[in-house]
């Protein structure tokens, strides 16, 4: 639809569910043929999309309409709609599925919904325009980012209260924690910069350089990687955990806002806002060629998968220490309709 912002994709990875801002909708993605399959009505400028861990409900916050949407991923339905804060931006389902936390921009607090009962059972008050939220795996600690008050507030979900509160960079936005729960990475939009986050002592233990507005964040599944949209610059890029180094690069649409991960980890869905559709990135796709020559090995060019369209990229197979005369062996999985075209080359 129009103005797509967030997106979220259900935990059989079938799914992706995108949040139309101003189209008033939310577009359904069916994975397997990268297509919109169905299209509904929520409320007025919906920003955000989570799922049930059982992929079975995905709630939707509409800013516009200071409610959210719970809507029924079998029927593609509205099943509920519930009344929150002032412009609801961000939200995020716990672990066990019992609640949901929304971030109400201009009321500078946080809605937590008991998602048995579809109503609001607490509010918590947080810094000054709360813009994203994340929750810990073992669902006792919420991060809030305060854009304007350039903090995050985590709340404590035992009796929902602030617990600490942690200074960042500028303008704090988007936020994603580590699938083994030890890490919180902030986004700093005006700041340009990642700030990471011990979630044990809740203190800042680095921070690294990315693109021009950094808006959204995604982990892994495995946690070795970022996946970062640079909305001012139009790309996505993938940061490696360890190093907090840039990897890779993508150029994707018109300001990228959302972005989220399949369950296993290969496939990256970004919302560009003012391209109107969803970028699909292979997160595979990032292996380097060996520069040093007169290293033996293999380069292969792949230009599948098979069945979609796929930029050709070179793989490069080998070691320092592999003599000129191995032979090397490649098996391939999981793909039919193989057409191999092998080329000898010359050593080096």
């Amino acid at each position: 639809g129009t103005g797509p912002l967030g997106l979220g994709v259900r935990p059989d990875g079938k799914l992706v569910v995108v949040a139309n801002s101003d189209s008033n909708n939310v577009s359904f993605i069916n994975t397997q043929l990268n297509a919109v399959v169905a299209t509904t009505t929520v409320g007025t400028n919906p920003s955000d999309v989570a799922f049930s861990p059982d992929g079975i409900k995905a709630y939707v916050s509409n800013s516009g309409s200071n409610n959210v949407s719970v809507l029924s991923t079998i029927t593609g339905s509205v099943a509920a709609t519930i009344a929150v804060g002032n412009t609801p931006f961000d939200v995020a389902v716990s672990p066990d599925g019992t609640r949901a936390y929304v971030v109400n921009r201009l009321s500078n607090n946080v809605s937590v919904i008991n998602t048995n009962s579809n109503s609001v059972v607490a509010t918590t008050t947080v810094g000054t325009n709360p813009q994203a939220v994340a929750v810990t795996p073992d669902g006792t600690q919420v991060y809030v980012t305060n854009n304007d008050s350039n903090n995050v507030s985590v709340i404590n979900t035992e009796d929902n209260s602030v617990s600490a509160t942690i200074a960042v960079g500028v303008s704090p936005g988007g936020v994603a924690v580590s699938p083994d729960g030890s890490k919180a990475y902030v986004l700093n939009l005006t700041g340009n910069s990642v700030s990471v986050i011990n979630t044990t002592s809740n203190a800042v233990i680095a921070t690294f350089a990315v693109g021009n507005g950094p808006a959204r964040v995604a982990v892994s599944p495995d946690g070795t990687k970022l996946i970062v949209t640079d909305v001012f610059d139009n790309d996505v890029r993938i940061i490696n955990t360890t190093s907090n180094a840039v990897i890779a690069i993508i150029g994707v649409g018109v300001n990228p806002w959302g972005v989220a991960v399949s369950p296993d980890g290969t496939t990256a869905y970004v919302a560009n806002a003012n391209s109107n559709h969803v970028s699909v990135i292979d997160l595979r796709a990032n292996a380097t060629a060996n520069a040093d020559p007169g290293v033996p090995g293999i380069f292969l060019t792949v230009a599948g998968p098979v069945g979609r369209s796929a930029s050709e990229a070179p793989i490069y197979y080998g070691a320092n220490r592999v003599a000129v005369t191995s032979t090397y062996l490649l098996t391939v999985t999981g793909v039919s309709n193989i057409a191999p075209t092998i080329t000898t080359l010359a050593e080096g």
